[in-house]
């Protein structure tokens, strides 16, 4: 399978009480490109990121992953490739220490012990957490059960990273080094987010959405600090660029 390409096709979603929340969706993601996805509250942003990884279904549309179209035969290959990192780190680690986490994905995939821990030492050693590995969960601050999530990703090696407001309820030493940690990462980086200082720093294009529809695709540094396009978004520019203003 190839995995240089994440797309969308005139994909729509609307859950069970009838609520629409995407409508005709449509992009291309190319690999290695780092890619922000913005919105208000309510604007599709978390969904989309289910939809891409298989935990919801379009109602409409196409999601295709490399060339391979996402269905219910081929989810279970596309997730070996897509790494979905939560907003509550706390819904991804969920065993008695955070070295069993990190071994929980690899051990599924069938690989061998002797690989599933080469995997979690190099995973634990890429996000700077070797020390946390006969840690619980529960045990750690919030921007070290962050790191954790993302080595838990790693450790089965996904082409891409998929990010759902990772500097979350982190506090600003913690948030400086979740993003020290994703700038490091070479992976496909989708991040939604309402830190529009992160998205700044970390992805070279940004795609806004509102009520359900992408209103802006392009280039991060023309979009974000362009105080109309923001405004009619929802949004506000960059809290470093305020004072300019």
């Amino acid at each position: 399978m190839s995995h240089h390409k994440i797309e969308m096709k005139n994909v729509s979603f609307a859950y069970p009480n009838g609520e629409n929340v995407l409508s005709d969706v449509s992009f291309c993601i190319n690999h290695g490109e780092s890619v922000g996805i913005l919105g208000e509250n309510g604007a599709g942003k978390s969904t989309l990121l289910l939809l891409l990884t298989g935990v919801l279904t379009a109602g409409n549309g196409e999601i295709i992953i490399g060339d391979t179209r996402l269905t219910a035969k081929t989810l279970g290959d596309i997730r070996r490739h897509l790494g979905l990192i939560f907003q509550n780190p706390d819904d991804q680690l969920f065993m008695n220490t955070i070295g069993e986490d990190v071994a929980f994905g690899p051990r599924n995939m069938g690989l061998s012990e002797n690989e599933v821990e080469t995997r979690v030492t190099n995973a634990l050693g890429e996000t700077s957490i070797p020390h946390l590995r006969s840690r619980a969960p529960y045990r750690v601050s919030g921007g070290e059960k962050r790191a954790a999530a993302v080595a838990s990703v790693l450790s089965m090696k996904p082409d891409a990273l998929i990010l759902d407001e990772p500097t979350s309820a982190l506090d600003p030493k913690a948030r400086r080094r979740t993003i020290e940690l994703l700038r490091g990462f070479s992976h496909t980086k989708i991040i939604a987010s309402h830190d529009i200082d992160m998205i700044y720093e970390l992805c070279e294009r940004v795609i806004i959405i509102k009520d359900g529809k992408i209103t802006e695709d392009g280039d991060t540094r023309k979009i974000v600090i362009d105080p109309f396009i923001m405004d009619e978004n929802g949004l506000e520019i960059p809290l470093f660029m305020q004072s300019f203003i």
